[in-house]
């Protein structure tokens, strides 16, 4: 049994950290819990049964026979048989006074009777005089009993302290560490943020830039042709004297150079 309970898996993962979370004192926070669990009972069906690991229960393991049949009375709606004090009467013969027979079991009857009532009175006897130390010695008994079972409250208390203080510990430590990794987290999505918003900047910039690039050189071409379709006058005079300006050197150029023999 203890292997299997041992080797069962426990799925449930409680995340709840009390120590360290806030707000479970705010206005309307436990009506809210509670609504949430009811209406997940409400929703949820079990598809598994998580006791299938255990044993099946005994319960009659402790049962004796006189509680059976009580319980089986009370099962059947039977009411209790009352108390009989039949024992504890003095009554006359009932079947006539001249019977032997009812006159004997009468005086058995009596004579059981005083034997009861005289051990009633040698039992308070005896109480008086022992009943006193008997009481004395019940009460050290019950006295050290109660002892032990304060010092084992005591014991159980400290281990249940020593279990919430660590519990207390191991979950500050776990809050600052998740303080810190949420710091952490809201820096680098702020810093992604940014990042994200230069970039964009930088989109718009790149952008514009290239539409800038792109106006300059349609610009040029359009005055190039512009001037080329609106004054060919003007370009063939300077045509012209390009052509003027390049006839004299090569004029020179014929002086300079030797006859040839």
């Amino acid at each position: 049994m203890a292997s299997e309970i041992g080797s069962f898996k426990y799925e449930v993962v409680v995340d709840a950290l009390p120590y360290i979370d806030q707000g479970y004192d705010d206005l309307g926070v436990r009506e809210s819990a509670l609504a949430m669990v009811e209406e997940e009972c409400r929703r949820y069906r079990p598809t598994k049964n998580y006791l299938e690991h255990l044993p099946p229960l005994n319960t009659s393991a402790f049962e004796t026979k006189l509680m059976s049949q009580e319980f089986e009375r009370i099962q059947n709606r039977v009411p209790m048989e009352t108390l009989s004090m039949k024992r504890y009467e003095l009554p006359p013969p009932s079947t006539g006074r001249s019977e032997v027979s009812a006159w004997e079991e009468s005086i058995d009857n009596s004579k059981a009777q005083l034997e009861h009532q005289w051990v009633r009175a040698m039992n308070l006897e005896l109480m008086l005089d022992y009943g006193i130390e008997a009481w004395k010695a019940y009460l050290e008994v019950f006295v050290a009993m109660q002892a032990k079972a304060h010092t084992k409250l005591q014991h159980l208390k400290k281990e249940i302290q020593d279990v919430n203080w660590q519990r207390k510990q191991t979950q500050t430590q776990a809050g600052e560490k998740l303080r810190t990794l949420e710091a952490n987290w809201v820096s680098l999505v702020s810093k992604n943020y940014e990042i994200e918003q230069q970039c964009v900047e930088m989109e718009k910039q790149i952008h514009l830039a290239r539409r800038r690039i792109a106006e300059k050189e349609i610009t040029p071409a359009m005055n190039g042709s512009e001037q080329m379709n609106g004054h060919p006058e003007e370009n063939n005079e300077a045509e012209e004297e390009s052509a003027m300006e390049h006839e004299p050197e090569q004029d020179n150029e014929e002086n300079i150079s030797p006859p040839v023999s």
